[in-house]
């Protein structure tokens, strides 16, 4: 998301307050980490490194330079913030950071596992200072990778220019190879430490959700989607427990299934009472978090998106230029206007489309209220514009269908609920439930809910 310039300036008073609460905080917190693991007798600090490291991984004096400028793009990245909110959200990622994997240094104190080579002249003079402040402890989750996290996606934000992006995203290449290159961190620093950095972007996103909405969500819920919801929680808790148990038993590189086990522990939590909010879909944009943290249930999604859309078009119209259909469909130039019922998938409309998302979470069926909703989205779409509309879900078989019946009905284009389900079902194979198609009812006739 590319931020606009701001009339009333950058809030550098801001910026630099928190500047100066967030520096001492990392050394309060990082610094006491690492001298309690100093403190430690050796054989109750351990080492968790590869056999493959010692002779793979190169030393490369000159990459104390990457590494040491992330220090400088901390405190921009700050200055950059367009906003007090921003800057507020910016820094207390940081902060968090910091306090979360000291915390993780205190619980399982770790060393790098041999001494660096010598080193003379100004790379020399950098990596004693280096060790001034931080001992070889302090090494899983790598917190420089963490921040670097936080920091990179800041400057991703507002560098728009091609040249400046690709200069950007190469330094923190360097950065992020650095951590290796200055025998500073081992290799499972690094996964760790980025999967850290997402947890900590997707506990503070930006821009900040209302994640007391998630209240609301369950309020509107009824009984039955209650009931459904607590199931499909139970059922992706315990996928994501399975992985977690297999992860603590294996170890080595079983620790790979801590990647499902998170993504599924989030889509848990959002069935469990987060709501759609706990995807973190705004406008139809996926959080950069929730895109990586959430990756190996979105490729099991896809998957099954391929399986049963093998022999089905992607799209069918059901009435003069409105189309129901997959998420596939939604790319396509051809529709004017997109209704996105998705809570899952990023949008994948085509720019010059009009466009309005309504995040549903998936196998979770709209209740009237939502269904209303969806048809005066539907109704606006039209007023805004004169080409074909497409109004999808996942497949374009329960979520989406259960919205168009109740628009054909609203719109006298079928007699009754009965009648347009009757009409999706010799074009597409929906699927809707009794209780599906008595909410379709109770929702088309509720007029244009807002």
């Amino acid at each position: 998301m590319k931020n606009q310039t701001h009339p009333d300036g950058l809030p550098w008073r801001s910026a630099i307050l928190w500047l100066l609460l967030a520096g001492p905080a990392f050394f309060l917190f990082y610094g006491n980490a690492n001298q309690y693991a100093t403190s430690l007798p050796p054989e109750q600090v351990g080492n968790i490194v590869f056999a493959w490291e010692r002779d793979t991984i190169p030393f490369w004096p000159w990459s104390i330079v990457p590494y040491w400028s992330i220090d400088l793009m901390f405190g921009f990245s700050l200055l950059l913030c367009a906003d007090q909110r921003e800057v507020r959200t910016q820094a207390l990622r940081l902060m968090l950071a910091t306090l979360l994997s000291s915390i993780c240094f205190v619980l399982w104190p770790l060393r790098f596992g041999w001494d660096r080579p010598a080193v003379d002249g100004l790379f020399g003079a950098m990596f004693a200072a280096l060790g001034q402040i931080d001992q070889p402890f302090n090494q899983a989750p790598s917190l420089h990778i963490s921040l670097l996290v936080i920091i990179w996606l800041r400057f991703a934000a507002y560098l728009t220019h091609p040249l400046a992006r690709g200069v950007l995203h190469l330094w923190c290449t360097l950065i992020g190879i650095s951590v290796l290159t200055t025998w500073q961190h081992h290799f499972i620093d690094i996964p760790t430490g980025f999967a850290m950095g997402l947890l900590v972007c997707y506990l503070l996103p930006m821009p900040p959700l209302v994640w007391c909405s998630a209240r609301e969500w369950r309020a509107g819920l009824i009984a039955l989607q209650r009931q459904k919801s607590r199931q499909l929680a139970l059922r992706y808790g315990a996928g994501a427990a399975f992985f977690a148990v297999v992860v603590l038993s294996l170890q080595g590189w079983a620790w790979l299934l801590a990647w499902p086990a998170v993504a599924l522990a989030i889509v848990a939590a959002a069935y469990g009472g987060l709501g759609p909010v706990a995807l973190q879909k705004i406008g139809g944009e996926t959080s950069f978090a929730v895109r990586w943290l959430t990756a190996p249930y979105r490729l099991g999604a896809a998957l099954s998106r391929w399986y049963f859309l093998r022999q089905v078009p992607p799209a069918v119209e059901v009435a003069e230029g409105v189309w129901l259909g997959a998420s596939t469909a939604a790319g396509d130039p051809r529709f004017a206007a997109v209704l996105d019922l998705c809570a899952e998938i990023p949008r994948q409309v085509h720019p010059a489309a009009a466009y309005i998302n309504l995040p549903r979470l998936d196998l979770l069926p709209p209740n009237a209220d939502e269904i209303a909703q969806g048809v005066a989205a539907i109704e606006s779409l039209r007023d805004r514009t004169t080409g074909p509309l497409l109004v999808h879900c996942a497949l374009g078989f329960s979520r989406s269908a259960t919205v168009i019946a109740a628009w054909l009905v609203q719109t006298g284009r079928a007699s009754d609920i009965a009648a347009a389900i009757a009409h999706l079902r010799q074009l597409r194979a929906v699927h809707l439930n009794a209780s599906q198609i008595e909410w379709a009812g109770q929702g088309a006739s509720r007029g244009n809910c807002e």
